[in-house]
């Protein structure tokens, strides 16, 4: 008894023991080096480009039905996460919350330096006053579509969304 007593403790003695801190620091990601642009000085044919991929999205709300992307337009993985299937239960709720779709008006453009991607941000308008949402359409050094994120508007440009390459369009 007396054996076991003396066991027990010393495990507790030993689990009581405090543990050295912990002298590792935290590696921080690397903040991302992201420029504005200014509107007028890029490309008229590629803020074209991006315009109409990202109408022909939203268009599918108002239409049911999607003309998918080519080779030319879209990156692999976005064509093939572009569907007619995902966008028709995402433009029931858009339609449902905001209205119809009616146009794009681009408010900005941001340049991911380290990989030349670059970010077009369209206010989506509805026909309802309560819609206040954003179509942000990223474009790679192919100018390709690489991603496109629907999200609420936000009239600050969150970086830590800007490497999303998620095709989400809610």
């Amino acid at each position: 008894m007396k054996k076991l007593i003396l066991l027990l403790s010393l495990i507790v003695l030993i689990g009581c023991k405090s543990k050295k801190p912990d002298t590792t620091t935290e590696v921080k990601p690397e903040e991302v080096q992201i420029t504005k642009l200014a509107v007028a000085d890029v490309d008229t044919n590629l803020k074209s480009k991006a315009y109409e991929l990202g109408k022909r999205i939203l268009m599918t709300c108002n239409t049911s039905k999607f003309k998918p992307f080519n080779q030319s337009e879209a990156t692999q993985s976005v064509i093939n996460n572009i569907t007619e299937t995902k966008l028709s239960k995402t433009c029931a709720k858009f339609r449902q919350w905001y209205g119809p779709f009616q146009d794009l008006k681009l408010m900005e453009i941001y340049k991911d330096n380290e990989t030349k991607t670059t970010i077009f941000r369209f206010k989506a308008l509805y026909t309802k006053a309560v819609a206040n949402k954003e179509l942000r359409v990223y474009m790679n050094e192919q100018n390709q579509v690489s991603a496109i994120k629907s999200m609420d508007w936000n009239d600050v440009f969150e970086k830590k969304l800007f490497r999303n390459t998620d095709t989400d369009t809610e």
